[in-house]
C-alpha cells in the first residue's frame, strides 16, 4: 500500500464523515426553515429551498467522486474533486453575506461546523498535494550529472 493511501485514507474518512454529518443537518435545516436566515433580494423562499437543496446534491456527488478517486490511487483527480466539496461547508458562511441567521443555537453552529469541515478539507487537500509533489520530485531528481 502506498504511503499516501496509508497515512491518508483514515483521517479522509473522518473528515468526509463530519463534512456529511454536519452539511445534512445545516442544509436540511436551510431547506425546511428557509425563511429563517437571511434573503438574497429578489429571491423567494422556494426557489432558495431549491437551490440548497440540489447544491447540497451536487456538492455531496463530488465529495463522493473525490473519495472513490482517492481509494483508487488517483490522487490529483481526487483533491480535485474534494476541493469542489469543500465549498459545501464554505458555502454555508455565505448567509453573512446577506445577514446574521436569526435561528437557534444549534443551527446557527451548523454554520461553523461546516466551514471547519471545509477548513479540515482543504488542510489534508494541502497535505496530501505537498506528499504527491515531494513523491513526484524526488523521483525526479538524480545524482548523475
Amino acid at each position: 500500500m502506498d504511503v499516501l493511501r496509508e497515512k491518508g485514507l483514515g483521517p479522509l474518512r473522518v473528515i468526509l464523515a463530519f463534512t456529511l454529518v454536519s452539511t445534512v443537518l445545516h442544509y436540511t435545516h436551510n431547506v425546511v426553515r428557509a425563511a429563517d436566515y437571511p434573503q438574497v433580494p429578489g429571491i423567494s423562499v422556494p426557489v432558495t429551498q431549491v437551490v440548497v437543496a440540489l447544491s447540497w446534491v451536487v456538492f455531496t456527488v463530488f465529495g463522493a467522486l473525490g473519495y472513490r478517486a482517492y481509494v483508487r490511487g488517483q490522487y490529483w483527480r481526487s483533491l480535485a474533486f474534494l476541493l469542489v466539496y469543500s465549498l459545501s461547508g464554505l458555502a454555508s458562511a455565505g448567509h453573512f453575506l446577506v445577514g446574521v441567521p436569526r435561528v437557534p443555537a444549534f443551527w446557527f453552529a451548523t454554520i461553523f461546523t461546516d466551514t471547519f469541515a471545509a477548513i479540515a478539507l482543504w488542510v489534508f487537500v494541502c497535505w496530501a498535494a505537498m506528499r504527491l509533489n515531494r513523491v513526484s520530485v524526488a523521483g525526479q531528481m538524480s545524482t548523475q550529472h
